[in-house]
């Protein structure tokens, strides 16, 4: 059933994140794993070249206990809003945790070449399926990931790789308990890649299977729910309308309206984001299973 979070809502107080006014996502560094630490990871397989994820480690982890895990894909590189398209300064995953009670990866789009992360667009689509199908299952392992409790995020290209990565096969797609996306949507319009044509992205999207998402935007909630309007039955979808203008001065804050660092600062939008967060953690199991 589709639901819509358009008049604030009081933060519940679910113990995983703590009251804050503004978050500063932690710099990624090459130190050793540790609780409150952001760090450089690389696969095995791409020894010796520049592609790599990230990993952060919330302040409360212990080894030998379990986190559910927040996966984001970053938004294209787009200097008129300040965004890099590098992984390293993602910040929507740690907003929504507000680092604590979640371990946190930044996976990549692997250029063509496979020899370094691709800040625009998808590189080899092939390859950044692949490497989040390889490493989430060892990050999990290795750092106490909640294999029941994944979730997929993203901001601009991030979003649309929500569905368009997230949900590109049934292997991959299987993995998440959750889905959240910020501004853009797969198949809400075309782009210049193959796949983006509608019809190829309704197929992704039958491979939700009835799990939740929550769809955020500055000012696309309506066109994304036109288009999803003959297909609410593939999901749990919660539409929120971000009002970025009001959150910021832009652009004397922030750059542009088009960011993910409104997740960075407390507001009713926000505490609706955890909300709906600690709401699916309190889901048994995924509805698919």
């Amino acid at each position: 059933m589709a639901r819509s979070l358009f008049i604030a809502s009081l933060w519940l107080g679910t113990g995983h994140v703590e009251a804050d006014e503004r978050l500063r996502t932690p710099v990624m560094s090459r130190a050793e794993p540790a609780a409150g630490r952001r760090v450089w990871q690389q696969a095995p397989e791409y020894d010796g070249t520049d592609v790599y994820h990230v990993v952060y480690l919330p302040t409360d982890w212990q080894k030998d206990r379990t986190y559910p895990v927040i996966v984001e894909y970053t938004g294209n590189r787009y200097p008129a809003a300040a965004s890099s398209g590098e992984i390293k300064d993602a910040n929507l995953g740690y907003g929504l945790s507000g680092g604590k009670g979640f371990i946190w990866v930044c996976m990549p789009y692997v250029e063509k070449g496979r020899k370094k992360n691709a800040p625009t667009w998808w590189g080899d689509r092939e390859a950044t399926i692949s490497y989040c199908k390889t490493n989430l299952p060892r990050i999990c392992q290795r750092f106490g990931g909640d294999a029941d409790n994944l979730f997929i995020c993203g901001f601009s290209r991030g979003a649309i790789a929500v569905n368009f990565i997230g949900l590109a096969d049934d292997e991959i797609a299987a993995l998440w308990k959750g889905f959240i996306t910020h501004d853009h949507y797969d198949g809400e319009r075309m782009w210049p890649y193959a796949g983006s044509d509608r019809a190829a992205a309704i197929k992704r999207l039958a491979r939700l299977r009835g799990r939740p998402q929550l769809v955020c935007s500055h000012k696309m909630t309506e066109r994304t729910k036109e288009y999803l309007k003959d297909h609410l039955h593939t999901g749990d979808f919660t539409f929120l309308d971000v009002p970025v203008t009001k959150l910021f001065e832009v652009p004397v804050e922030i750059a542009h309206s088009h960011t993910d660092l409104w997740m960075c600062i407390d507001s009713p939008q926000r505490r609706q984001a955890r909300e709906w967060l600690a709401e699916q953690l309190n889901e048994k199991s995924k509805p698919n299973e």
